[in-house]
Protein backbone atom coordinates (compact mmCIF):
# COMPACT_ATOMS: atom_id res chain seq x y z
CA UNK A 1 0.00 0.00 0.00
CA UNK A 2 1.50 3.27 -1.28
CA UNK A 3 1.89 6.07 1.55
CA UNK A 4 0.94 9.62 1.97
CA UNK A 5 4.20 10.69 1.05
CA UNK A 6 4.31 8.78 -2.30
CA UNK A 7 0.82 9.65 -3.20
CA UNK A 8 1.68 13.52 -2.87
CA UNK A 9 4.75 13.19 -5.08
CA UNK A 10 2.56 11.36 -7.85
CA UNK A 11 -0.41 14.46 -7.39
CA UNK A 12 2.95 17.10 -7.61
CA UNK A 13 4.28 15.19 -10.87
CA UNK A 14 0.88 14.79 -12.48
CA UNK A 15 0.34 18.14 -12.03
CA UNK A 16 4.14 19.38 -13.70
CA UNK A 17 3.21 16.94 -16.55
CA UNK A 18 -0.28 18.20 -16.99
CA UNK A 19 1.22 22.08 -16.60
CA UNK A 20 3.58 21.32 -19.53
CA UNK A 21 1.52 19.98 -21.90
CA UNK A 22 -0.66 22.82 -21.66
CA UNK A 23 2.80 25.10 -21.92
CA UNK A 24 2.87 23.09 -25.21
CA UNK A 25 -0.23 23.66 -26.56
CA UNK A 26 -0.61 27.23 -25.66
CA UNK A 27 2.87 27.14 -27.82
CA UNK A 28 1.58 25.27 -30.95
CA UNK A 29 -1.80 27.46 -30.99
CA UNK A 30 0.27 31.01 -30.69
CA UNK A 31 1.62 30.97 -34.27
CA UNK A 32 -1.59 30.34 -35.50
CA UNK A 33 -3.23 32.83 -33.78
CA UNK A 34 -0.65 35.52 -33.96
CA UNK A 35 -1.60 35.12 -38.07
CA UNK A 36 -5.25 35.87 -36.82
CA UNK A 37 -5.05 39.04 -34.76
CA UNK A 38 -1.60 40.50 -33.43
CA UNK A 39 -2.81 42.57 -30.59
CA UNK A 40 -3.48 46.41 -30.74
CA UNK A 41 -2.88 46.26 -34.56
CA UNK A 42 -5.47 43.20 -36.11
CA UNK A 43 -8.71 42.24 -34.95
CA UNK A 44 -10.56 39.28 -35.42
CA UNK A 45 -14.40 39.13 -36.58
CA UNK A 46 -17.19 37.40 -34.83
CA UNK A 47 -16.57 34.01 -34.05
CA UNK A 48 -20.04 32.88 -34.86
CA UNK A 49 -21.07 35.15 -37.81
CA UNK A 50 -20.45 34.19 -41.82
CA UNK A 51 -18.51 37.35 -43.32
CA UNK A 52 -20.56 38.13 -46.22
CA UNK A 53 -17.58 37.83 -48.45
CA UNK A 54 -18.36 34.60 -47.63
CA UNK A 55 -21.50 33.97 -49.41
CA UNK A 56 -20.59 32.83 -52.60
CA UNK A 57 -17.59 30.74 -51.32
CA UNK A 58 -17.94 26.77 -51.10
CA UNK A 59 -17.89 23.69 -52.62
CA UNK A 60 -20.45 21.85 -54.37
CA UNK A 61 -20.13 17.95 -54.81
CA UNK A 62 -21.08 17.33 -58.43
CA UNK A 63 -19.86 13.45 -58.32
CA UNK A 64 -20.27 12.16 -61.57
CA UNK A 65 -19.76 15.50 -63.30
CA UNK A 66 -18.41 15.35 -66.44
CA UNK A 67 -15.36 18.15 -66.92
CA UNK A 68 -15.18 20.27 -69.76
CA UNK A 69 -11.83 18.28 -71.43
CA UNK A 70 -11.73 20.61 -74.52
CA UNK A 71 -11.33 23.59 -72.37
CA UNK A 72 -7.39 25.22 -73.41
CA UNK A 73 -4.46 26.40 -70.95
CA UNK A 74 -1.18 26.83 -70.40
CA UNK A 75 1.04 24.58 -68.88
CA UNK A 76 4.41 25.16 -66.81
CA UNK A 77 6.19 25.03 -69.66
CA UNK A 78 4.46 28.07 -71.83
CA UNK A 79 2.62 25.41 -74.37
CA UNK A 80 -1.29 25.53 -74.85
CA UNK A 81 -2.81 22.29 -73.59
CA UNK A 82 -6.36 21.51 -73.52
CA UNK A 83 -7.50 19.64 -70.58
CA UNK A 84 -8.41 16.69 -71.78
CA UNK A 85 -4.51 15.73 -72.72
CA UNK A 86 -4.22 14.31 -69.01
CA UNK A 87 -7.00 11.95 -69.36
CA UNK A 88 -8.46 9.04 -71.07
CA UNK A 89 -5.63 6.10 -69.48
CA UNK A 90 -5.03 7.22 -65.93
CA UNK A 91 -7.34 9.06 -63.13
CA UNK A 92 -5.98 12.63 -62.43
CA UNK A 93 -5.92 14.57 -58.34
CA UNK A 94 -7.26 18.07 -59.54
CA UNK A 95 -6.80 20.78 -57.07
CA UNK A 96 -7.94 24.33 -57.58
CA UNK A 97 -6.11 27.23 -56.29
CA UNK A 98 -4.17 30.07 -57.34
CA UNK A 99 -0.09 30.21 -56.77
CA UNK A 100 0.35 33.62 -55.28
CA UNK A 101 -2.03 32.88 -52.03
CA UNK A 102 -0.36 33.96 -48.58
CA UNK A 103 -1.57 30.92 -46.95
CA UNK A 104 -4.36 27.97 -47.32
CA UNK A 105 -3.18 27.39 -50.86
CA UNK A 106 -0.05 25.73 -49.64
CA UNK A 107 -1.24 24.35 -47.02
CA UNK A 108 -3.34 22.08 -49.53
CA UNK A 109 -0.45 21.26 -51.71
CA UNK A 110 1.39 20.34 -48.64
CA UNK A 111 -1.35 18.27 -47.24
CA UNK A 112 -1.62 16.70 -50.87
CA UNK A 113 2.50 16.28 -50.95
CA UNK A 114 3.03 14.59 -47.67
CA UNK A 115 -0.46 12.19 -48.09
CA UNK A 116 1.01 11.01 -51.48
CA UNK A 117 4.37 9.96 -49.77
CA UNK A 118 2.83 7.38 -47.83
CA UNK A 119 1.10 5.81 -50.79
CA UNK A 120 2.64 3.51 -53.15
CA UNK A 121 0.92 4.91 -56.54
CA UNK A 122 3.08 7.45 -58.31
CA UNK A 123 2.48 10.52 -60.33
CA UNK A 124 2.71 9.88 -63.94
CA UNK A 125 2.90 6.44 -63.61
CA UNK A 126 -0.08 5.61 -61.93
CA UNK A 127 -2.00 9.22 -62.37
CA UNK A 128 -1.96 12.56 -62.96
CA UNK A 129 -1.52 15.33 -60.63
CA UNK A 130 -3.30 18.62 -62.45
CA UNK A 131 -2.91 21.96 -60.75
CA UNK A 132 -5.22 25.09 -61.69
CA UNK A 133 -4.96 28.70 -60.88
CA UNK A 134 -8.30 30.43 -60.22
CA UNK A 135 -6.37 33.89 -61.02
CA UNK A 136 -6.56 34.66 -64.63
CA UNK A 137 -3.59 37.00 -63.99
CA UNK A 138 -1.18 34.79 -62.90
CA UNK A 139 1.45 33.59 -65.29
CA UNK A 140 3.57 30.35 -66.33
CA UNK A 141 6.65 31.89 -64.53
CA UNK A 142 4.61 31.45 -61.41
CA UNK A 143 3.14 27.94 -62.74
CA UNK A 144 6.66 26.48 -62.90
CA UNK A 145 8.32 27.63 -59.92
CA UNK A 146 5.25 26.16 -58.05
CA UNK A 147 5.87 22.63 -60.08
CA UNK A 148 9.56 22.93 -59.12
CA UNK A 149 8.72 23.55 -55.77
CA UNK A 150 6.54 20.53 -55.15
CA UNK A 151 8.54 18.10 -57.34
CA UNK A 152 11.41 19.22 -55.18
CA UNK A 153 9.08 18.98 -51.49
CA UNK A 154 7.72 15.26 -53.39
CA UNK A 155 11.76 13.65 -53.23
CA UNK A 156 11.08 12.25 -56.35
CA UNK A 157 12.46 14.54 -59.73
CA UNK A 158 11.75 11.31 -62.11
CA UNK A 159 7.86 11.82 -61.15
CA UNK A 160 7.41 15.38 -62.93
CA UNK A 161 5.94 14.84 -65.44
CA UNK A 162 2.98 13.72 -63.89
CA UNK A 163 2.56 17.32 -62.43
CA UNK A 164 1.08 19.43 -64.28
CA UNK A 165 0.33 23.20 -63.24
CA UNK A 166 -1.84 25.71 -65.35
CA UNK A 167 -2.86 28.94 -65.90
CA UNK A 168 -5.59 30.09 -68.33
CA UNK A 169 -8.41 33.25 -69.40
CA UNK A 170 -11.27 33.72 -67.02
CA UNK A 171 -13.63 32.00 -69.21
CA UNK A 172 -11.92 29.05 -69.21
CA UNK A 173 -11.85 28.72 -65.75
CA UNK A 174 -14.75 29.47 -64.99
CA UNK A 175 -16.18 26.53 -67.25
CA UNK A 176 -13.96 24.38 -64.67
CA UNK A 177 -14.94 25.81 -61.49
CA UNK A 178 -18.64 25.76 -62.42
CA UNK A 179 -18.07 21.83 -63.13
CA UNK A 180 -16.17 21.21 -59.76
CA UNK A 181 -18.78 23.27 -58.11
CA UNK A 182 -16.05 25.44 -56.59
CA UNK A 183 -17.88 28.64 -55.48
CA UNK A 184 -14.66 31.41 -55.12
CA UNK A 185 -15.06 35.47 -54.91
CA UNK A 186 -12.35 38.08 -56.35
CA UNK A 187 -11.25 40.28 -53.19
CA UNK A 188 -9.27 43.85 -54.77
CA UNK A 189 -7.68 45.76 -52.19
CA UNK A 190 -8.19 49.11 -51.52
CA UNK A 191 -5.36 50.27 -53.68
CA UNK A 192 -6.38 48.16 -56.68
CA UNK A 193 -3.24 46.61 -56.26
CA UNK A 194 -3.45 44.05 -53.19
CA UNK A 195 -6.00 41.11 -55.30
CA UNK A 196 -6.89 37.66 -53.41
CA UNK A 197 -9.53 35.43 -53.40
CA UNK A 198 -12.23 34.02 -50.79
CA UNK A 199 -12.51 29.90 -51.31
CA UNK A 200 -12.68 27.10 -50.02
CA UNK A 201 -9.97 23.95 -49.92
CA UNK A 202 -10.46 20.75 -51.38
CA UNK A 203 -8.78 18.37 -54.18
CA UNK A 204 -10.89 16.20 -56.30
CA UNK A 205 -10.32 13.01 -58.15
CA UNK A 206 -11.02 12.26 -61.40
CA UNK A 207 -11.68 9.01 -63.79
CA UNK A 208 -9.77 8.55 -66.66
CA UNK A 209 -12.98 9.63 -68.62
CA UNK A 210 -12.61 12.87 -67.37
CA UNK A 211 -15.63 12.67 -64.38
CA UNK A 212 -15.58 13.55 -60.84
CA UNK A 213 -15.47 10.66 -58.56
CA UNK A 214 -14.58 11.74 -55.27
CA UNK A 215 -13.69 15.10 -52.84
CA UNK A 216 -11.41 15.60 -49.95
CA UNK A 217 -12.09 18.63 -48.32
CA UNK A 218 -9.52 20.52 -46.05
CA UNK A 219 -5.89 20.51 -46.49
CA UNK A 220 -4.72 17.20 -44.80
CA UNK A 221 -5.72 13.90 -46.45
CA UNK A 222 -5.55 10.60 -45.43
CA UNK A 223 -3.07 8.44 -47.22
CA UNK A 224 -5.36 4.94 -46.86
CA UNK A 225 -8.30 6.95 -48.21
CA UNK A 226 -6.02 8.82 -51.08
CA UNK A 227 -4.76 5.61 -52.59
CA UNK A 228 -8.18 3.45 -52.09
CA UNK A 229 -9.71 6.49 -53.64
CA UNK A 230 -7.04 6.38 -56.80
CA UNK A 231 -7.64 2.61 -57.16
CA UNK A 232 -12.02 3.13 -57.37
CA UNK A 233 -11.53 6.18 -59.96
CA UNK A 234 -8.62 4.41 -61.89
CA UNK A 235 -11.95 1.72 -63.00
CA UNK A 236 -14.57 5.00 -63.31
CA UNK A 237 -16.37 4.38 -59.50
CA UNK A 238 -17.97 7.16 -58.32
CA UNK A 239 -17.47 7.83 -55.07
CA UNK A 240 -19.88 9.16 -52.50
CA UNK A 241 -20.57 12.67 -50.87
CA UNK A 242 -18.71 13.39 -48.29
CA UNK A 243 -19.14 15.51 -44.95
CA UNK A 244 -19.06 19.31 -46.21
CA UNK A 245 -16.62 20.79 -43.55
CA UNK A 246 -14.64 23.52 -45.41
CA UNK A 247 -11.84 25.25 -44.39
CA UNK A 248 -11.79 28.54 -46.51
CA UNK A 249 -8.82 31.03 -47.49
CA UNK A 250 -9.27 34.77 -46.80
CA UNK A 251 -6.03 36.71 -45.72
CA UNK A 252 -5.76 40.19 -44.12
CA UNK A 253 -7.65 43.19 -45.79
CA UNK A 254 -5.38 46.30 -44.85
CA UNK A 255 -8.86 48.06 -45.76
CA UNK A 256 -10.48 46.98 -43.14
CA UNK A 257 -7.70 46.04 -40.83
CA UNK A 258 -9.20 43.01 -40.22
CA UNK A 259 -9.34 38.95 -40.85
CA UNK A 260 -12.13 36.71 -41.92
CA UNK A 261 -9.80 33.60 -41.90
CA UNK A 262 -11.68 30.50 -40.36
CA UNK A 263 -9.46 28.24 -40.79
CA UNK A 264 -7.48 30.14 -38.37
CA UNK A 265 -10.27 29.73 -35.88
CA UNK A 266 -10.76 25.95 -36.84
CA UNK A 267 -7.02 26.27 -35.27
CA UNK A 268 -8.20 28.04 -32.43
CA UNK A 269 -11.08 25.54 -31.61
CA UNK A 270 -8.64 22.72 -32.30
CA UNK A 271 -6.60 24.12 -29.45
CA UNK A 272 -9.28 24.46 -27.03
CA UNK A 273 -10.54 21.52 -27.49
CA UNK A 274 -7.53 20.13 -26.48
CA UNK A 275 -6.67 22.01 -23.41
CA UNK A 276 -10.08 21.30 -22.35
CA UNK A 277 -9.20 17.91 -22.48
CA UNK A 278 -6.16 18.07 -20.75
CA UNK A 279 -8.32 20.02 -17.95
CA UNK A 280 -10.53 17.32 -17.59
CA UNK A 281 -8.21 14.96 -17.38
CA UNK A 282 -6.37 16.55 -14.77
CA UNK A 283 -9.66 16.93 -12.89
CA UNK A 284 -10.17 13.11 -12.96
CA UNK A 285 -6.49 12.53 -12.07
CA UNK A 286 -6.60 14.61 -9.11
CA UNK A 287 -10.19 13.25 -7.91
CA UNK A 288 -9.14 10.04 -7.88
CA UNK A 289 -5.98 10.17 -6.21
CA UNK A 290 -7.60 12.30 -3.92
CA UNK A 291 -9.79 9.19 -3.11
CA UNK A 292 -7.07 7.22 -2.91
CA UNK A 293 -5.12 9.39 -0.22
CA UNK A 294 -8.55 9.81 1.59
CA UNK A 295 -8.65 5.58 2.07
CA UNK A 296 -4.89 5.52 2.92
CA UNK A 297 -5.30 8.03 5.55
CA UNK A 298 -8.63 6.45 6.72
CA UNK A 299 -6.95 3.04 6.83
CA UNK A 300 -4.02 4.29 8.87
CA UNK A 301 -6.01 6.14 11.52
CA UNK A 302 -8.35 3.01 12.10
CA UNK A 303 -4.70 0.79 11.71
CA UNK A 304 -4.01 3.53 14.76
CA UNK A 305 -7.41 3.20 16.87
CA UNK A 306 -6.62 -0.86 16.51
CA UNK A 307 -3.72 -0.30 18.03
CA UNK A 308 -4.52 1.80 20.40
CA UNK A 309 -7.11 -0.38 21.59
CA UNK A 310 -4.96 -3.42 21.72
CA UNK A 311 -2.29 -2.02 23.88
CA UNK A 312 -4.89 -0.46 25.98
Amino acid sequence: MQNVGTIRKRLLTGALSAAAAIVLVAGAMAPAMAQVSGYGDKQAGPANEKSRILDKVGISQHLDQQLPLNTTFTDDAGKQVELGGYFGKKPAILALVYYQCPMLCSEELNGLVSALLMVDEVPGRDFNIVVVSIDPSEGTDLAAAKKRSYVKRYGKPQTADGWHFLTGTQPNIDALTKAVGFGYTKIPGPDGKLTQFAHASAIQLVTPEGKLAQYYMGVEYSPKDLRLGLVESSHGKIGSPVDNILTYCYHYDPGTNKHSLIVARVVQLGGLVTMVSLGGFMFLMFRRDYRLEHEVTEKQDSGNDSGSKVNG
